[in-house]
């Protein structure tokens, strides 16, 4: 899937590319989108195709096209606060966006089947956390995997706001899903080729929209052969942040604010150095007289005393506005991650 836009030279420009095929429509997936590098989520011999609109395969590994995601992120309608079930949650990449708008208060919870596609996806978090600007800029909630087959989760689970399954659901399965919301929640799957968004407006009402038609590998089914027995996937409980959480977050809140005030301070209230509006001068020039006589024409230059003086004053007042200019000029100091130093 994908090929809907045009490759980026970098993140920022695959982000413009989708926004200008209006696959991203909101500020906040935007913000999204630009806060994390696709290309952070590839393997080194595979990052120069990080930026084409097309999906990622390798081994275990796999990432679904850009204007899928984007898609997927605009259909979820996410909001601070709300509980995500990412159902094949793979390396990572969608939920730690999704983790970005959902805050501090959120939870984000991801299953994935295979064991070693979840140790990368740790990875690929512990990088994030610890080497982008964009963890100090926003308010995150940090996922948590689960090894096991989505179908098989508990049945005493909670229910979300929120949940997106990243394979094809069989029609035989749409109840199961379903089951996992919250009234007034959304689901987005692809069922029956086609990526769908269900909400869920009663206990037992819902509305469905077909989003896009896309092509996606089906859920694996269980495979109950060796223990003949299920195996129950219990996903993380839902808990009550401790007294320390909530100091990290207000302690961050207010840095936040204090860096923001003393940058809008600094910089006069977020504007850079705005625009000099020059002096108008008119510069008095010599006017020469041409004097018809019959035949002969003759031509005199009336010159005005003060004009040498002005003259000497318009080249005084250029090299002082020159001057007056110069440190605005100057390159801006590279920027600092207040945030990180404090």
């Amino acid at each position: 899937m994908g090929g809907a836009v045009s490759a980026g030279e970098d993140n920022d420009e695959l982000i413009d590319n989708l926004k200008e095929a209006q696959y991203i429509r909101t500020e906040l997936v935007e913000q999204a989108f630009r806060a994390i590098d696709r290309a952070d989520y590839y393997l080194e011999e595979f990052k120069d195709n990080a930026y084409k609109d097309l999906a990622w395969k390798h081994g275990n590994i796999h990432l679904s096209a850009p204007c899928i995601y984007s898609e997927v992120m605009e259909a979820l309608d996410l909001q601070p606060g709300l509980s995500f079930l990412n159902l094949g949650s793979g390396t990572g990449y969608l939920s730690s966006m999704v983790g970005l708008i959902l805050g501090p208060f959120g939870v984000n919870h991801g299953v994935e089947l295979h064991s070693d596609v979840i140790e990368y996806a740790k990875q690929k978090l512990d990088f994030f956390i610890k080497t982008s600007d964009s963890f100090d800029k926003f308010e995150f909630c940090e996922p948590s995997f689960v090894t096991g087959n989505c179908l098989e989760i508990s049945p005493d689970c909670t229910q979300y706001d929120r949940v997106y399954c990243g394979a094809g659901v069989q029609k035989e399965h749409e109840d199961y899903m379903k089951n996992l919301l919250k009234v007034g929640g959304i689901l987005v799957m692809p069922l029956e080729e086609k990526l769908t968004k269900i909400t869920r407006t009663g206990p037992s009402a819902w509305e469905t929209k077909k989003i896009l038609a896309v092509s996606f590998a089906p859920l694996i089914q269980p495979n109950h052969a060796d223990s003949g027995k299920s195996r129950l996937v219990h996903l993380p409980p839902v808990a009550v942040r401790s007294l320390q959480d909530l100091a990290r977050i207000a302690i961050r809140g207010t840095i936040k604010k204090i860096i923001h005030q003393e940058t809008m301070s600094k910089n006069g209230n977020g504007l850079k150095n705005p625009p000099r509006f020059k002096r108008r001068r008119v510069r008095r020039r010599r006017m020469e007289t041409i004097v018809f006589l019959d035949k002969e024409v003759f031509a005199s230059r009336i010159s005005n005393p003060s004009d040498d003086n002005n003259n000497c004053e318009d080249i005084e007042d250029e090299r002082r506005e020159e001057e007056e200019t110069k440190p605005s000029e100057l390159k801006p100091d590279p920027p600092v991650n207040f945030l990180r130093e404090k």
